[in-house]
């Protein structure tokens, strides 16, 4: 194994975390493209057969061997959903200040009524 976080967890002095840095995601796949066993990654980087699947599911998705929603696409559309729930969020807060406003008998900024 290699040094820094590797030969911690190997010492249990660290826990696995529950994403993986990019670069072990890479080393996998990479492995696993070359031929080596699922098991065996499962086993020497302690983490689950289905992870590994799932990482070579979207790899091949990036690659255009499978179809699918891209890596990108995927953090595209999340991006938006964040951006949608918040344009949300601020239109909520603006609707009830309008009530607040509304209720207490003043005007919008700007109105000559």
């Amino acid at each position: 194994m290699e040094s820094g976080y590797w030969s911690l967890l190997a010492e249990g002095k660290q826990q696995m975390p529950r994403s993986y840095p990019p670069e072990v995601r890479r080393q996998v796949i990479e492995l696993a493209r070359a031929g080596t066993k699922v098991k065996q990654l499962a086993a020497t980087f302690r983490m689950s057969d289905a992870t590994i699947y799932s990482w070579l599911k979207q790899d091949r998705i990036d690659r255009g061997e499978a179809e699918g929603a891209t890596t990108s696409q995927q953090l595209e559309l999340a991006a938006a959903r964040r951006r949608i729930r918040q344009l949300e969020t601020e239109l909520a807060v603006a609707r009830k200040v309008n009530e607040v406003f509304l209720a207490e008998g003043v005007a919008p900024k700007g109105s000559t009524r």
